[in-house]
This record gives structure tokens, sequence and C-alpha cells, in this order.
């Protein structure tokens, strides 16, 4: 009988009692084979709510961190033990301390596109669909936001509150710029532009909504337009395709791929389930640190429903 890979996957997830978690960005077999895709830490969320014992988080590092440290409980595995986030690496524990030595007292908003090591520095995190409610509602009339220039450029627009920013950005978005824009604008006839609010400003500007991934999912279900350009990773595109039927979904350059995020294939899937590798684990006295950020994160969207009578 030929080898299936699809169905061994199947087999050893039930096996060991495991659930599969893909990023937006993942490849499309890899998005098809889980249980659940989604955004970096809406899929810790769900990893922490299953009753699985394993979580395979197809990703990369930093999003199996957040899993581990909502989830101490669960063996968190990472199919690809390499798969890191170069915007994530721009800063490390040590640069944290020292930002905080240069502007005391000055509370430190830490983006989830980060280690473990740095969140436990940190004050607040926070996600690119609540960044602006997170920097709103603190009381102080500055903030350090790390690690995404991008990201914190565009809640600078969004607050009365200085923003003091570290220069890290991510290397997918950030390498668009407004003359791919205008050029994907010029093709098609009236399209709906939707792009991530890590890209550069400029770009933010030159589109007609800027928003998480998820989000991205009803800003196409919504528009009236039938051309839906995406100014995010290509992985995206997968994703609403399956979920918007009567548009035409486009990617607006082929300069939006990761690397990082293309690295993870069933046959790693296959191994990380057989194999039990690589288990991501997280010192305790750090995952307690790093937990009273994201801990706060989600008071603050708790307090937000609330006042909107959700």
């Amino acid at each position: 009988m030929a080898f299936d890979i699809r169905k061994e996957i199947e087999r050893l997830k039930r096996e060991k009692n495991a659930v599969i978690l893909a990023h937006n960005y993942q490849i499309k077999e890899v998005q098809e084979i889980a249980d659940f895709v989604g955004d970096s830490f809406e899929l810790a969320k769900i990893g922490k709510e299953v009753e699985a014992e394993t979580i395979v988080f197809c990703g990369v590092r930093f999003m199996a961190e957040s899993a581990a440290i909502l989830s101490p409980d669960k063996k968190v595995l990472l199919p690809v033990e390499d798969a890191g986030c170069p915007l994530a690496d721009t800063i490390k524990a040590k640069d944290v301390r020292a930002l905080k030595e240069t502007y005391p007292g000055i509370p430190v908003v830490t983006y989830i596109n980060s280690s473990v090591e740095v969140k436990a520095e940190s004050d607040y995190c926070c996600t690119s669909s609540n960044a602006v409610d997170v920097v709103n509602s603190i009381d102080s009339d500055e903030v350090i936001f790390i690690p995404d220039s991008n990201l914190g450029s565009f809640v600078q627009e969004k607050t009365d509150k200085k923003l003091i920013l570290w220069d890290g950005h991510c290397t997918v978005h950030h390498r668009v710029n407004v003359e791919d824009i205008l050029r994907i604008k010029a093709i098609y006839d009236d399209p709906y532009v939707i792009c991530h609010p890590e890209c550069r400003p400029e770009v933010v500007e030159a589109c007609d909504v800027a928003c998480s991934t998820s989000k991205m999912i009803e800003e196409a279900k919504k528009t009236d337009k039938k051309i839906v350009i995406l100014v995010t990773e290509e992985g995206m595109r997968h994703r609403i395709e399956k979920e918007v039927k009567d548009k035409l979904i486009i990617v607006a350059s082929p300069k939006l791929m990761c690397v990082n995020m293309k690295k993870t294939k069933l046959q790693h899937v296959y191994e990380a389930l057989a194999l039990e590798q690589t288990e991501i684990k997280v010192e305790e006295e750090i995952r307690e640190k790093a937990l009273i950020p994201l801990k706060r994160m989600l008071e603050i969207g708790k307090k937000a429903k609330q006042l909107a009578g959700v």
C-alpha cells in the first residue's frame, strides 16, 4: 500500500491527541491539513482552549513560544526548528532593558512578533489588530513601541501619545513600495486594496484599508468591489479564496513571500508528530514574566468589548 502522508498525519494526530495549528502565511497544503488556520496569537489562544495534549504549530518560533506561554501543560512542537522571524530577531531582551534605562518610567508595548525573552521584559503586548487600543489604554503620555517601526507609525497616526519606536520591520512587508501599489492598481479596474500595517507608512496611505490578516477576510467579504488586492504575505490569498468565492483575489507583488513561513512542508508536519520534534520549551520564570504583558493585553480587549456592549 502506498504511503499517504495526509492519512499518516491524521493517524498520528489521533494517536498523539494533537491539534495542528497553521498560520495564514503557510503553504496551501499545510493550511489544508491543519485543524485551525489564523493569526499567530489567535492560534495560541485556540491551542490553550482545545483539549489536545500536543500542539503542532506550523509557523515560526515566536508563535510556538506564545502557545507555550499560554499552554505550559501541553507539548508544543515547531515542525521546522530554524523557522524564525527576522523582525523578532531585531531586538533582544538586553535591548529592552537598555531602552527602559534610557527612558525610565515609560511603559513598553511589544508587538506579538517578538521572542519570549523580549515579552518578559515588556509591560504590555499587542497584536496588529489591537495595537491602537492597547496604546490608547495606557496611562502615559509616552510609550515605547517595539519592535516594528511601521506598525508603530500606523499606531502613531491614531493616538495622541508620543511613541518611541524601535528601528525594526518585517522584511517581507517593508520591501513593498508605493510604486508597486500604483502599478498593480493601474492594471486592474477599480480594485479594493487591503494592506497589513507592517507595510511602510506611504504604502498604507496608498491602500484602501490597513488591518490584521484575519480582518482582511472580513474586509474582502464586505466590499462591493469585485477585485481585491492583498498587500501582505501571499499565503493569505488561499485563506481568503476559500471564504470569498465571488471576487478575484490578487497579491500585490511577488515580493510578498516569507521564506521562513514557507519552510514548513507536509513532511515536516509528519516528522513533528512521529518524532515529537522540535519541542519548544520556555523556562517557567521567563514564561511567568512573559505572561504578564499578554494578560494585560487580554484584559484591555475584555474592557473594550464591554464598552462596545459586545
